[in-house]
């Protein structure tokens, strides 16, 4: 069984509040066209967490419901203290009462994503307030000192199947292996405890390449010579685990957003392909 330090964490909370949709004027394409689409924010009703992240006629679109804090200092709690698959409630409106999980956390917008039935979709409105039990910065994996686990609730952690290698290394179910020099926007950020950056798909070709076409909202993926550890770089050999958080995009140098939740310097984590490599086979039943 995965040891980490998980009874020494923190449980703390941070509150948001339904964002409205954003991106309402025209976007050009990376092929130069004007173009109205659905983008980010508000609640998404028919976009959910293992659905397929390509084909759909939007832009970043964010599956569930998109939350954010209007203070900027509480907002930067939120999005860095908030971990993918922890505990969210919703503390006021109809809904209230209502379980969900946290399936992203995207940058820029700095939104917090988060999957909640579609009963309880159908309860809520924008400003509605939600409460994240965060917890998960700081953990560590016992036997793995040169791997930094971020963004990560340690329940989900446990369900992820992940092995320690003999080395000090992991080995991680994967729905696809992504090699650096398809990432794009996000790169060169200043740390990688928030947020997301992007695997660019103006490519078409590349990605079906790379076995890509087929990624779904929280597939588990592995980004090959890409060093999270300080901020989001190109390093021969380093290695990152990220969760897909938002859909394909029509802006060049953007596509899904990924969050990375376990990231290394050193060759030591390696992806093992699979069909159960998606947070939905958790976060849809709340097994955890």
């Amino acid at each position: 069984m995965l040891k980490t330090n998980r009874e020494k964490l923190v449980k703390l909370s941070v509150q948001g509040k339904i964002h409205h949709p954003l991106g309402g004027s025209a976007r050009i394409t990376s092929e130069g066209t004007v173009v109205a689409l659905p983008a980010i924010g508000g609640i998404t009703y028919n976009v959910k967490v293992g659905d397929r992240v390509f084909g759909l006629v939007s832009d970043h679109i964010e599956p569930g419901v998109s939350i954010k804090n209007p203070d900027p200092s509480e907002s930067d709690a939120l999005n860095v203290f908030t971990c993918i698959g922890n505990k969210a409630r919703v503390v006021s409106g109809k809904a209230e009462g209502a379980v969900g999980t946290v399936t992203g956390i995207h940058g820029g917008c700095e939104h917090v994503i988060i999957y909640f039935p579609d009963e309880v979709l159908e309860k809520l409105k924008i400003n509605d307030e939600i409460l994240v039990e965060s917890c998960g910065q700081g953990m560590k994996i016992e036997g793995c000192e040169e791997i930094i686990v971020q963004n990560l609730d340690p329940d989900l952690l446990e369900h992820m199947d992940v092995q320690v290698t003999e080395n000090g290394g992991l080995t991680v179910p994967v729905a696809g292996i992504i090699p650096s020099y398809l990432m794009g926007s996000g790169l060169g950020a200043s740390h990688s405890y928030s947020g997301d950056y992007d695997l660019m798909t103006s490519d078409w070709a590349a990605i079906e390449e790379n076995h890509l076409e087929n990624l779904r909202f929280g597939d588990i993926v592995l980004i090959e010579d890409s060093d999270n550890t300080f901020g989001r770089g190109y390093l021969k050999g380093a290695r990152a685990i990220g969760i897909v958080i938002h859909g394909d995009c029509i802006a060049h140098g953007h596509g899904p957003g990924i969050t990375t939740v376990l990231v290394t310097k050193k060759p030591i984590i390696e992806g093992r392909l699979s069909e159960k490599a998606n947070i939905a086979d958790f976060v849809l039943s709340r097994e955890y």
